[in-house]
């Protein structure tokens, strides 16, 4: 039997901003903690990402043990986040619509004037759900600001398949997965039904459908060609998208460690 290990755990505090790598992180209602819990929105309520302002990928999100949230700027500026209020306005993550609470215009006027685009901070308390699309979830489950789903999962033999296949090499941070794991053939996670981990278990949902997020240097905020899209159209393609990690829903609250054994469900 291999022996899967989770090798990195990471975070993305705000949506399409950069992610914290995590030694441990426990598992709440919506996923890991404080993943995808702070979104940007427009003047209408919709969620703004990287994929229309992809500088947003050029903002480090870093939480102190309390949750509290400062956003460091490329410059080394830092804007420390408040504590949400109690306002609570209309939001759409896709089709889903939920009552987010606003933080604070300050911080507002200066995303704005840095993303050069009108934007609201807002945030998503633990009282608000927002389910999970039913066509794969179970009654009750529930995510964040995440696309669709609480958990995120690729191996590292996946990314080294990808990458043998790329003129040059990607780093695992361009697919925002919150889950990585080693010791699996590549893309053995497309077979699995599920996974255990200790007493908690996972169930794998649905393939990830990759956008052109996967396009945008980080460093630069900005798109850096056709790739890997280019590439995974020519062997991960199914209909009119590309699949790269799997979605999973967890089954269990607990804590997740890098290090713990994964034990899949084939």
């Amino acid at each position: 039997m291999d022996d899967i290990r989770i090798s990195e755990l990471t975070i993305y505090p705000v949506k399409s901003m950069r992610g914290i790598s995590l030694s441990a992180s426990p598992l709440d209602a919506m996923g890991l903690q404080w993943d995808r819990r702070w979104m940007l929105v427009d003047a209408q309520g919709k969620f703004l990402t990287g994929r229309q302002l992809p500088r947003l990928l050029t903002i480090q999100p870093e939480l102190d043990a309390d949750g509290a949230l400062t956003l460091r700027f490329p410059d080394g500026s830092r804007l420390a986040v408040p504590p949400a209020s109690d306002i609570r306005t209309p939001v759409r993550v896709w089709n889903d619509e939920v009552a987010a609470a606003t933080v604070d215009s300050g911080c507002d006027a200066v995303l704005s004037r840095y993303l050069e685009r009108d934007c609201r901070l807002v945030f998503i308390e633990e009282s608000e759900v927002r389910p999970v699309d039913p066509d794969y979830a179970q009654p009750g489950d529930r995510t964040g600001f995440s696309d669709g789903f609480p958990l995120l999962l690729i191996s590292e033999a996946s990314l080294a398949d990808l990458n043998s296949r790329l003129d040059a090499p990607l780093p695992m941070s361009r697919f925002r997965p919150n889950l990585v794991v080693a010791g699996c053939p590549p893309y053995a996670e497309d077979q699995w039904q599920g996974f255990q981990v200790g007493d908690l278990r996972f169930d794998v949902v649905k393939p990830c459908s990759r956008c052109i997020m996967t396009t945008v240097d980080r460093d630069r905020g900005e798109r850096a060609g056709d790739e890997p899209l280019k590439t995974l159209m020519r062997y991960r393609r199914q209909g009119n998208k590309v699949m790269f990690g799997q979605n999973v829903i967890h089954r269990s609250r607990g804590e997740l460690h890098v290090g713990d054994r994964l034990i899949p469900n084939p």
